[in-house]
């Protein structure tokens, strides 16, 4: 019995042309060596299984071939070909940073670099996970990378080019290895299922190459596991029930279920993906990156970004045809919204199925924004938002009072439905009998993300007006006081401070007793501009304050720094000496008794 190999190893690339998906990289390195630019150092950066190691070994084959081809790669057959190829080329290595990562490891590979090739013309060392080196093993390596002889060639590959050190980098040229694209996997997969006369159908390589993220040794792997499974029938079925994905029916099942409003079957068809061991983030990522697949179907110029088999691609095209824009989007919102609940949620499953309602009454709701009554509504809204309070505009009310009317309505028109609320308003302010249809009676609950009329001029209408800054109380009341009913107000100010713990606040105030002045002026003298500062913070409020409960709309408060208060605080250990004597001159003899200091 012949030993198996796996497709990984036997297939593996040979030559430039054969390499898949790195056209840039293959295409650069020939060109190098067709006009003899050769750089000293290379770093091949990139995912795991893109290639980065392959293409090292040919370019190492390549430059060292006697009988290089016209299109500049290995001939594959001379001496120098035959040895790198089995392994036991003098001018070749290979060195494994992962388990050589130590400053002896390179002090060894130094003195190999120092011995000229004996047949070739370069000898290549290729530093495979350069990454894992150590500081020190990365420093003993920089002059030798720097200034190699004429004969050497460095290849470092690695996976995590940020944590090779900025010196290593800039005595290198760095080649950026992509990601194998799904097409050309699975195109070269077919080639490989054909070669070795494995029955196969495009949607189950399809859906191998997309498992594989871009790495073309993880597909290479999957696929001789299932060939393995399947006794050499590559198939859908087999691909999805060996690699237990979520088929696409139940994605497209699900949609059509939740475009014809149909809660029970998407719920039947959820709890299905769940007995068969699928767990709720894999179907809610699942049909999120449905519904983006379906948006990219609605505009032939981007169906191309539509990674599928031709099949499965003819299914999009075919359900977006059935989807509106409007529900698809809105259903991404939805669908992501509910990936961020799932990861603090305790309870996943209800928070899918709350999911699932919400997407079975969307196109319901679109439906609604689309009935010709309610857009005559809305464009009532939009063209005349002044009907909808008529008592603001024959009745005077107080500035204050039109200000909290105003947020109000503002702050119901942000959290509530605008075409409810536009058909309540104007049933309770106006005479005027509306009759909306039947439709719009039952299905007046609109989602928070469904499309609505634009109400940017409903919001910045006259009568809204900005309450982001208080303003004073105004009135027409004038009551006489004295200090007296002053002193009892500020005082309970004070308390009311305290109680809402701005006890900085309460105590300035606490310190500082007002003053009576003609007129209704109080005035408060202060220490110093900090305390003005706070007082006027709390002015506007605090002026409404003493308003309210004096009922006198004249009184104003304003602040004046004590001049008298301006003596020197000590704060150098002298200027503190100076001031404790003056309070106590027997300190100055303890001081001349001990002979002390001012440190």
């Amino acid at each position: 019995m012949d030993n198996f190999i796996v497709s990984a190893r036997k297939y593996r690339p040979i030559t430039f042309d054969s390499v898949v998906g790195q056209l840039h990289i293959t295409n650069t390195l020939k060109n190098a060596i067709k006009n003899n630019q050769l750089a000293q150092a290379f770093l091949f950066c990139g995912p795991r299984g893109v290639g980065k190691t392959t293409c090292a070994r040919i370019l190492a084959k390549t430059i060292n071939c006697t009988q290089i081809t016209t299109h500049h790669e290995a001939c594959g057959v001379c001496e120098s070909c035959a040895s790198i190829q089995h392994g036991n080329s003098f001018n070749f290595h290979e060195l494994d940073a992962a388990s050589n990562n130590s400053v002896d490891d390179i002090r060894n590979l130094t003195d190999q670099v120092r011995i000229p090739p004996q047949g070739g013309k370069y000898k290549v060392y290729i530093i495979d996970e350069v990454h894992m080196l150590s500081q020190s093993a990365f420093n003993a390596f920089l002059k030798t990378l720097e200034e190699p002889p004429s004969y050497a060639i460095f290849i470092l590959a690695t996976t995590e080019k940020h944590k090779i050190l900025p010196t290593i980098l800039s005595r290198c040229q760095i080649f950026d290895f992509n990601r194998i694209k799904v097409d050309d996997m699975a195109n070269h997969l077919q080639s490989i299922a054909s070669t070795e006369n494995i029955n196969f159908d495009a949607d189950g390589l399809h859906l191998i190459a997309q498992k594989a993220d871009g790495g073309l040794r993880d597909a290479l792997s999957m696929f001789d596991q299932i060939v393995s499974f399947s006794n050499r029938e590559v198939t859908y079925q087999a691909v999805i029930n060996n690699l237990n994905l979520l088929d696409y029916d139940y994605f497209f099942k699900v949609t059509t279920a939740l475009l014809d409003a149909n809660l029970a079957s998407a719920l039947l068809l959820f709890d299905e993906i769940l007995n068969h061991g699928f767990e709720g983030n894999t179907f809610t990522s699942g049909l999120c990156e449905h519904f983006r697949n379906l948006l990219v179907c609605k505009d032939t110029a981007t169906i191309q970004l539509l990674e599928v088999s031709e099949n499965i691609k003819q299914r999009y095209q075919e359900q977006a045809h059935k989807a509106s824009i409007s529900f698809l989007i809105s259903g991404l919102n939805i669908g992501n919204q509910c990936e961020i609940n799932l990861k603090q949620s305790k309870n996943q499953r209800l928070q899918i199925e709350l999911m699932l309602i919400k997407l079975s009454h969307l196109p319901s709701a679109l439906n609604l924004s689309n009935n010709p009554n309610v857009v005559q509504l809305a464009e009532q809204v939009k063209k005349k938002p002044e009907n909808l309070i008529p008592a603001l505009s024959h009745t005077h009310i107080e500035p204050a009072n039109t200000t909290y009317e105003a947020t109000k309505l503002t702050n119901e028109i942000k959290e509530h439905n605008p075409i409810a609320l536009a058909y309540k308003s104007q049933k309770k302010t106006t005479n005027q009998a509306i009759e909306p249809s039947a439709s719009l009676l039952k299905k007046v609950a609109l989602p928070a993300n469904s499309l609505i009329p634009d109400l940017n001029n409903f919001k910045n209408s006259n009568f809204v007006t900005k309450t982001n800054e208080p303003q004073y109380l105004t009135g027409n009341q004038n009551n006489e006081f004295d200090e007296s009913d002053l002193l009892t107000t500020w005082k309970a100010y004070i308390a009311l401070m305290k109680q809402k713990n701005k006890m900085s606040l309460a105590a300035l105030m606490e310190s500082n007793y007002p003053i009576l002045l003609p007129n209704f002026e109080i005035q408060v003298l202060i220490n110093n501009t900090l305390q003005e500062n706070e007082l006027k913070a709390e002015k506007i409020d605090l002026v409404n304050y003493l308003r309210n409960q004096l009922k006198n709309f004249s009184i104003n408060v304003t602040s004046i720094i004590n001049s008298t208060n301006t003596s020197k605080k000590p704060y150098t250990s002298k200027d503190k000496y100076n001031y404790f004597v003056e309070k106590n001159p027997a300190i100055n003899d303890l001081k001349n008794m001990f002979s002390l200091t001012f440190d």
